[in-house]
């Protein structure tokens, strides 16, 4: 099984504090590495956690606040310290290519590697990037200025088929990548075997959804519809709600709800404010709405496991759902 793990090297919000720091996570699907935002101490969290920097191609910035790019200029150097000569590819808004030329103008920096940018349009559901194995689109969100979220889908994966399967009808090594890509069989003896008794455990492709600083906000509900993993902003708890609405954030029982109505399998809540010295009130909040919550660790990483398409069963998330 291919890799799809999610690292947080980062989860508070606009200040750090001495044991969190500013956004940044690392995405790592079948060992592309994407990293999601780039706060300060960005680059001491991936040597904590030893990280390659090189193995990281491409970058999101979902937007301009400084505690989600300030990171990113030192990273950049150091890569380029380091010998980086392959290119890097930057989806973010179109001011920050300005903003990283006139850095590197003024220090007189002439990187070894090229830099490629690719502007948000502030739309959802724009594919951005895509390989075989990977696609990642847009989701736009409601904050003080223009932002972005980012929707990881893993490529569909062929299905599997068993070594009792392979040694009873005899099938050819050859022949297996076609059957798992939905091909029949035609035994020796001529007798016709229908895909669906040759191969088992049809996997759902997967799915992570990043939400940075957003209000609550329900019409990003479509574009998470029934995601494996959605990673929420709860900068506070709900008895700071008027608060939250001033800086256009949301609460940990906002983000509960949105991953309820989504029918998410797992939510991760961060972003939190510098307040909340315990994390546990604000986990405790979500919970009571969505039980399958889990809080934004930095140094943690969290696999996001397969369920079969057919036959598949969530974790249920009973809780009520209080007024937001």
């Amino acid at each position: 099984m291919q890799n799809f793990e999610l690292t947080i090297l980062g989860s508070s919000s606009a200040t750090p504090t001495s044991t969190r720091n500013p956004t940044a996570q690392l995405l790592n699907i079948a060992e592309r590495f994407f990293l999601i935002d780039c706060g300060e101490a960005t680059q001491i969290q991936l040597r904590r956690y030893k990280i390659k920097f090189q193995r990281i191609n491409h970058i999101f910035i979902s937007h301009l606040h400084g505690d989600h790019y300030l990171g990113l200029i030192g990273l950049l150097s150091s890569m380029h310290l380091l010998g980086r000569t392959v290119d890097m590819h930057i989806y973010c808004p179109p001011e920050l290519e300005e903003i990283i030329n006139v850095h590197f103008k003024y220090s007189l920096t002439n990187l070894k590697f090229n830099i490629i940018y690719h502007p948000h349009k502030y739309i959802s559901n724009d594919l951005i990037f895509e390989d075989k194995k990977v696609q990642v689109r847009t989701i736009l969100l409601n904050h003080r200025i223009p932002c972005c979220g980012f929707l990881f889908t893993e490529k569909p994966l062929p299905a599997r088929i068993t070594k009792e399967i392979i040694q009873e009808y005899k099938i050819a090594v050859e022949q297996i990548p076609a059957i798992k890509n939905g091909a029949d069989f035609i035994t020796a003896e001529g007798e016709f075997i229908p895909n669906n008794k040759l191969v088992s455990n049809y996997l759902r492709p997967r799915s992570y959804a990043y939400c940075s600083d957003t209000s609550y906000d329900e019409s990003i509900i479509e574009f998470i519809q029934g995601i494996d993993l959605l990673y929420h902003e709860a900068t506070f708890m709900h008895d700071m709600l008027p608060r939250a609405k001033e800086t256009y954030h949301t609460t940990a029982l906002q983000a509960a709800a949105l991953a309820k109505k989504a029918d998410v399998h797992k939510l991760m809540i961060g972003h939190y404010s510098a307040r909340y010295k315990d994390l546990q009130p604000l986990l405790e909040e979500a919970q009571s709405v969505f039980p399958n919550t889990v809080l934004a660790i930095e140094g943690k990483s969290t696999v996001v496991d397969h369920y079969p398409i057919e036959g598949e069963s969530k974790t249920e998330n009973k809780g009520s759902l209080q007024p937001i």
